[in-house]
């Protein structure tokens, strides 16, 4: 069933507010999922594509760059796209680009063109942004607004699982060339023209296997949501109390700074989490660390994602009792603690400690969200687009921690996430507040 546009919400109505839609609830995790999955598949790739074209940290940081800069750019489109085509049509939409995406990382294969690979992470990530500013505030309208932190807690956990396996497949798909290249002690800075190119050719072959199974993957998920019958919802159905003048042309954006405020915080947060994934594979494998070999170092680092998973499963349940906000703030203290014993020690205390931040990591993004989101009503699609346009985060702090990296070594990587996490308890503590001139959001805070 088609999704109606913004000009006909008024029209149609959607789920009661004391109850969940879990069939379409079902559904849309499924996209929570590939986006994940997709997403951390860059932690193996970049990686090998350090080996494959002799790339420096920040040179291989490019990759995060070229896939959350997509965020930044497709963000504020996606919402507008909502607001003409509906949730559900958007979706789609999102999928087949996702795909499309995809396939480019055929060619770049074959031609073995770092450029080409960038030109796929952009187009892959427009089509994740897509699915990230419909899916996040759907899931949130699909029930009762006091239970909205909880719902997505739930759904984003299904994200994380999605970020769980792509480390063991990304390790033994895309990083399995390159532990056989180790295994035959193949030295890169001995081969030159044609030998050079032979080797790049058949390491970058790894890519073409896993990207085209995604490729067909989405667009056969695209097919089954474009014909599944979603409730009728409205684009931005509004949580707060009828004599609000929340249709008001004056009403803005920048007139809710706890939106704001937490798109601050999206972008500090997401630009954490990617810093400490992007770099996690070299950091175990480093011979102060675990000394472990790439493949193996992708495959640890499945925890630190698992870690993520567990903890939204556990964050789901908590808030059903306990203030969102409060959740945030001390989970901040935690991954805060954890990156500083990290970053002071070696060894497997080094190793434990960065892994188990994904636990306390876990909660944060659906928890900014849904606070950020709160009584917006009308204005929920454009917030939703600035929130998910802030997770371009992830591709600036990674550039800054691969800068450490090259000149102070990879424990350095770790500063910028560490002082990312002092703004995320910040948030919890006081930033997420309602303006005086706003109704007091159903979603549980203190």
């Amino acid at each position: 069933m088609a999704m109606t546009s913004a000009g006909s919400a008024a029209k149609i109505s959607g789920p009661t507010p004391g109850s969940t839609n879990y069939g379409a609830m079902g559904m849309v995790t499924t996209l929570f999922f590939i986006w994940g999955f997709c997403t951390v598949l860059n932690d193996a790739a970049i990686p090998h594509l350090q080996n494959i074209f002799g790339l420096n940290y920040v040179q291989a940081a490019l990759v995060q760059f070229s896939f959350f800069i997509s965020y930044f750019i497709f963000a504020q489109p996606a919402g507008k796209l909502i607001e003409w085509v509906g949730y559900q049509r958007t979706m789609v939409i999102g999928l087949l680009t996702m795909g499309a995406g995809a396939l480019v990382f055929l060619p770049a294969a074959s031609m073995v063109s770092y450029g080409v690979f960038l030109l796929a992470e952009v187009i892959l990530a427009a089509g994740i942004t897509i699915l990230q500013v419909a899916a996040n505030p759907y899931v949130t309208i699909l029930g009762p607004p006091a239970t909205a932190s909880s719902r997505l807690n739930l759904t984003q956990a299904f994200n994380t699982l999605g970020d769980t396996v792509a480390p063991y497949i990304g390790g033994a798909l895309i990083l399995g060339g390159a532990a056989a290249a180790e295994a035959k002690k193949v030295n890169v800075t001995t081969l030159h023209g044609p030998a050079l190119q032979a080797y790049r050719v058949g390491q970058a072959s790894s890519f073409r296997l896993t990207y085209g199974v995604i490729a067909a993957f989405v667009i056969l998920l695209a097919l089954a949501i474009a014909f599944f019958k979603f409730p009728r919802v409205e684009v931005t159905r509004d949580f707060r109390p009828a004599s609000l003048d929340s249709t008001s042309k004056k009403d803005s954006i920048w007139n809710h700074p706890h939106l704001y405020l937490g798109a601050i915080g999206i972008f500090i947060y997401c630009g954490a989490e990617v810093s400490i994934g992007t770099y996690g594979v070299r950091y175990i494998a480093d011979p102060h660390i675990a000394g472990v070999p790439l493949e193996e170092g992708a495959k640890l680092l499945a925890f630190y994602w698992g870690g993520m998973m567990v903890g939204r499963f556990l964050g789901s349940a908590l808030m059903q009792r306990m203030a969102a906000n409060v959740l945030l703030a001390w989970s901040g203290v935690g991954a805060a603690a954890l990156v500083l014993c990290s970053l002071l020690s070696t060894g497997h205390v080094a190793e434990v400690t960065i892994l188990s931040v994904g636990l306390f990591n876990s909660i944060m993004f659906p928890t900014i969200f849904t606070l950020g989101v709160a009584e917006l009503g009308p204005l929920t699609s454009k917030g939703s687009g600035l929130l998910v346009q802030a997770i371009v985060g992830a591709a600036f702090i990674p550039l800054l921690s691969g800068l450490l990296a090259d000149h102070m070594g990879i424990h350095a990587s770790l500063i910028p996430p560490l002082l990312c996490y002092f703004y995320v308890i910040y948030y919890g503590w006081r930033g997420y507040r309602i303006a005086p001139n706003e109704a007091q959001s159903e979603i549980r805070a203190v």
